[in-house]
């Protein structure tokens, strides 16, 4: 992959694919009679939340050579995230996903990734390692470790990139979307997210992402499990019961979830994820930057879409009218870029 002397805000490395959602709702797949196209993966609608909140985004995944390949490519331009680190494997074809859809919280996956998805093919001497160390915020997964050479390629990057800047590791426990040559269990995956929190400054997951990367499950236990691995920040998402962010500092916050009309909750958790990377990149105290996420995620579970349905900042803005204001806490310090956006806080009103 060629260098490039361009600056990003943040860039993503990981899964890519077509998801195929069902356009009527509580009908079992079988019986479903229409679907909407969409681009989806987590390190994608990650990037895509990040560029419709002003951010330079773009992501490092592979695709299939194929028709829903190039479709993925028109989408990611038309998002707004640069797609240069997109490249086909040549074999595989272009994973695709379909669901079923039972609100409020029932959302079966059917994940076609076998005999291999193309974005577990990114191999380390593919990688743009200048635009990595550069990028003020590098967002990776655990599904980027479950196997290789991705697992190898995602490490160097991670050593490449050091503690430059800020290092998301999105915990991404997905079992179900894996294939044959991933991990058996947890007690194998634990030495690899270990080894990926020591490079992290920021952890991210639901409570069994974090039982994975920590070995207990206690909202509580988990985060300060996360802050001995190594990290800054650690934010663990509950559901129904809002999500806890705890800081090295000493800052903790609890945010409430926001409600809302359930319609897909797939896409919810990157759409928190690309709005935290704008809260840490606007340089937000903790809990403004969890409770700018947390609404931006109640915004994409409101709608059927995952990257189509991430929000802009108006639309987060209006549901935040009327949420109190959470706790004071110290700011956290921006990663450093000569050309920051120079986004501000939520208001008091919004």
């Amino acid at each position: 992959m060629a260098g490039s002397a361009q600056h990003f805000d943040v860039i993503s490395m990981g899964r890519i694919g077509v998801d195929l959602y069902p356009q009527q709702s509580g009908v079992p797949l079988a019986h479903v009679k229409s679907f909407g196209k969409f681009l989806g993966g987590s390190a994608a609608n990650v990037a895509v939340a990040a560029a419709r909140l002003g951010r330079r985004s773009a992501v490092i995944t592979r695709t299939g050579d194929d028709p829903f390949g190039t479709y993925l490519h028109q989408r990611l331009t038309e998002f707004g995230v640069d797609d240069r680190w997109v490249t086909p494997v040549h074999g595989l074809p272009t994973p695709v996903t379909f669901c079923e859809s039972f609100p409020p919280d029932d959302f079966p996956l059917y994940s076609y990734r076998r005999p291999s998805a193309p974005d577990l093919q990114i191999h380390t001497d593919e990688l743009d390692y200048f635009a990595i160390r550069s990028a003020r915020i590098l967002w990776i997964t655990g599904t980027g470790l479950s196997g290789e050479p991705s697992r190898s390629a995602t490490l160097a990057a991670l050593k490449a990139r050091g503690r430059a800047g800020t290092t998301v590791f999105d915990l991404d426990w997905r079992p179900a979307l894996w294939n044959d040559t991933a991990w058996a269990d947890a007690e194998e995956a634990r030495p690899y997210y270990v080894e990926a929190l020591g490079h992290a400054t920021v952890a991210v997951g639901d409570l069994d992402d974090c039982e994975i990367a920590t070995g207990v499950r206690e909202p509580r236990a988990c985060a300060e499990a996360l802050l001995a691995a190594g990290v800054e920040l650690a934010v663990v998402k509950q559901g129904p019961q809002g999500v806890l962010a705890v800081h090295r500092d000493g800052t903790t916050v609890e945010v409430p979830p926001v409600e809302v009309e359930v319609v897909n909750g797939l896409g919810s958790g990157d759409a928190f994820g690309g709005a935290l990377c704008h809260g840490l990149l606007s340089g937000w105290e903790v809990p403004n930057v969890m409770r700018y996420a947390n609404a931006a995620g109640a915004l994409v579970a409101s709608r059927l879409a995952c990257s189509s349905a991430m929000p802009t900042g108006p639309e987060v803005e209006d549901l935040l009218a009327g949420v109190p204001e959470p706790r004071a806490a110290r700011p956290l310090p921006a990663p450093p870029h000569p050309t920051d956006p120079g986004a501000t806080a939520p208001s008091a009103t919004a």
